[in-house]
C-alpha cells in the first residue's frame, strides 16, 4: 500500500471482554474525534466481526452512534477468536467481513498466514493519537484496549509483596490452594513469559519457565481457561493466590471480597485486543472510518471498567487506577512489556504441546 506501515513496539498475545459504551457523536476541534471523512459512506454496509460476549452493549453503544454519525448500515457478526479465525482461513479471500476484532494471539496467526491487509495510516487519523506501545510494526492493525496481567491474592492470606514474586507458587505452605492458567487462557502465555524472565533468561526462555512451573504443578488445585473459574476459586477461598489479567478483578474489590491485585516484581507483560481489516474487505472506506471511530476519544473514554484505553489523552476508571497506581494511564511507565508476534506464532504448537507434558500433565 502507499502509505506508512504502522509504527512501534511489538505486542501480546491474548482475549478479552469487549464491552464499550460511547457517548454521543460530535467533539470540538481537536479532541480527538474520527476525521476521517465519512460522509461518502451513507447507504454503504459495513460487516464487524466481534466477540461472542457483549454483543448488544457493543451494538447499541458503539454501531448505532457511528450508523447514526455516518449514515452506514453495520451488520455484526460475532463467534470465538479461534472459529472466526477458521472461517477466513476457508474464505479463500472471499472474507464478507470488513473489520475484524481480535485477540492479539489469533491476529498474529492470520496474518502469518495473509489473512490480514496493511493499513493505510493516512486513512486513520487517530493513529495519530494513541499511545505507541497500541500502534506496531509487527500488526497491521491497531490495538485499540489492553490489559495487564498480575496476581489476584486473598488480602487476608497474603501480602502485596509476597503476592508480586513468582516464588509464591512454589510455597509449599500454601500447596493445594493456588491456581495456574493454562497457556490456553488469555493470562497463560504472559505468565510464561513472566516467569521465563524471572527464572530464566527471558520472556522466551520456556526450558526455565516450563521446568519451574513443573516444579509447583503438584501443589497447583486447578490450571483454569476462564475467569469465571478463577472468580469461583477466589471468592469461595479454594485458593489464595492465582496469576490472572486486570480486567474482570475491579467488580471483585467493589463487592467487598478480601482480594487484591499486583503486578509481578519482574516480567510484566501485556495482552491487547486489535482492529485488523481482512484481505478482499470489499468495504475498505467503510473499515477504516470504523476503526478510526473505535480509537476516537469519545469511544476511548466509555470505555467500560473491563478494559484500559490506548489513547494517553483518556484516563483508565478509578477501578483500574487504585490497582495499578500512579503509572496507571501508562503501562510502559509501570514496567509492562511486550511480546513478539513472531516468536508467538513460530513457537506456538510446540509451547502448547510441552505445556501439556511438562507442566499442566504433572
Amino acid at each position: 500500500m502507499a502509505g506508512p506501515k504502522l509504527r512501534g513496539g511489538v505486542l501480546a498475545a491474548g482475549t478479552m471482554t469487549v464491552v464499550l459504551t460511547l457517548n454521543a457523536c460530535g467533539s470540538d476541534s481537536g479532541s480527538g474525534s474520527s476525521g476521517d471523512g465519512s460522509e461518502g459512506l451513507a447507504g454503504s454496509t459495513i460487516v464487524v466481526s466481534t466477540f461472542p460476549f457483549g454483543v448488544e452493549d457493543f451494538e447499541a453503544n458503539v454501531v448505532e452512534p457511528f450508523e447514526e454519525a455516518t449514515g452506514a448500515n453495520v451488520e455484526i457478526e460475532n463467534g470465538s477468536n479461534a472459529d472466526r479465525l477458521t472461517q477466513l482461513q476457508l474464505a479463500a479471500g472471499d472474507p464478507g467481513v470488513d473489520v475484524m476484532l481480535i485477540s492479539d494471539t489469533f491476529a498474529a496467526l492470520g496474518q502469518d498466514q495473509g489473512l490480514f491487509q496493511e493499513f493505510d495510516s493516512g486513512d486513520v487519523p487517530n493513529l495519530d493519537e494513541i499511545s505507541d506501545f497500541a500502534v506496531d510494526d509487527a500488526y497491521a492493525g491497531p490495538a485499540y484496549t489492553y490489559q495487564l496481567n498480575g496476581v489476584l491474592y486473598r488480602t487476608d492470606e497474603l501480602s502485596a509483596e509476597q503476592a508480586a514474586d513468582w516464588s509464591v507458587f512454589g510455597d509449599s505452605g500454601l500447596a493445594g490452594r493456588l491456581a495456574l492458567p493454562d497457556i490456553s487462557a488469555t493470562s497463560g502465555q504472559l505468565t510464561v513469559s513472566g516467569i521465563g524472565e524471572a527464572e530464566g533468561d527471558g520472556p522466551y526462555d520456556v526450558d526455565s519457565a516450563f521446568s519451574t512451573m513443573g516444579e509447583w504443578a503438584p501443589g497447583v488445585l486447578q490450571f483454569y481457561t476462564s475467569t469465571t473459574e478463577v472468580t469461583n476459586l477466589i471468592t469461595q477461598g479454594e485458593i489464595a493466590a492465582v496469576p490472572t489479567i486486570i480486567g474482570f478483578v475491579p467488580p471483585l474489590v467493589a463487592s467487598g471480597q478480601p482480594v487484591g491485585w499486583t503486578p509481578p516484581a519482574e516480567g510484566r507483560y501485556i495482552a491487547t485486543n486489535r482492529l485488523m481489516i481482512p484481505e478482499g474487505a470489499s468495504n475498505t472506506e467503510g473499515a477504516y472510518a470504523f476503526v478510526d471511530y473505535m480509537l476516537s476519544q469519545e469511544a476511548q473514554q466509555a470505555t467500560t471498567a473491563t478494559d484500559l484505553p490506548v489513547r494517553p489523552d483518556v484516563a483508565p476508571d478509578e477501578t483500574f487506577t487504585e490497582l495499578m497506581g500512579e503509572n496507571a494511564d501508562d503501562p510502559v511507565a509501570m514496567g509492562y512489556q511486550t511480546l513478539d508476534p513472531d516468536e508467538m506464532v513460530e513457537h506456538r504448537t510446540e509451547w502448547v504441546e510441552r505445556f501439556a507434558r511438562e507442566v499442566s500433565g504433572q
